[in-house]
């Protein structure tokens, strides 16, 4: 740490018992290996704590990376099935449309009910030839204008 080698070691050693003569020197000794002990104590306590907070503080960022994408993904999901449900929706509506519009007859059309005498027939004949009829209308025959409405 402080890279001190055996020959500084061996000066501090000369110069502290001469300084502190024999009698005092072990009492030093003592003294100084008491405040490295703490010391290294309270050094490593510190290091143990910001090792600790820093593998948490990855811990909460490992975790909260993939809740979010989670998250996202589940927005992602709802926001598909919405949209899908519209679109599935629409079509079951278009659908309903186009089966009421080819079961109607002609005399039912919305522009004769209003009893406008110069309105055109909702199809005109060979477009309604044209038009596929649904399976259960293929055994009866399509109804013509000489027809009367079926009750």
């Amino acid at each position: 740490m402080f890279d001190i080698g055996f020959s500084e070691l061996l000066l501090i050693g000369v110069v502290a018992l001469l300084v502190l003569g024999p009698e005092r020197l072990p009492k030093a000794a003592r003294f100084t290996g008491l405040w490295v002990r703490k010391a290294r104590a309270q050094w490593y306590s510190v290091k143990t704590e910001f090792e600790r907070e820093m593998a948490a503080d990855e811990l909460t960022r490992s975790l909260a990376d993939p809740v979010a994408d989670l998250r996202r993904d589940l927005g992602d999901a709802g926001e598909t099935l919405k949209g899908a449900a519209l679109d599935a929706e629409l079509l079951a509506r278009a659908d309903a449309d186009a089966a009421a519009a080819v079961h109607r007859p002609p005399a039912q059309a919305p522009e004769a009910e209003a009893g406008d005498a110069t309105a055109q027939p909702a199809q005109a004949p060979a477009e309604a030839a044209a038009t596929p009829a649904p399976a259960d209308a293929a055994a009866k025959p399509a109804p013509t204008r000489s027809d009367p409405p079926p009750p």
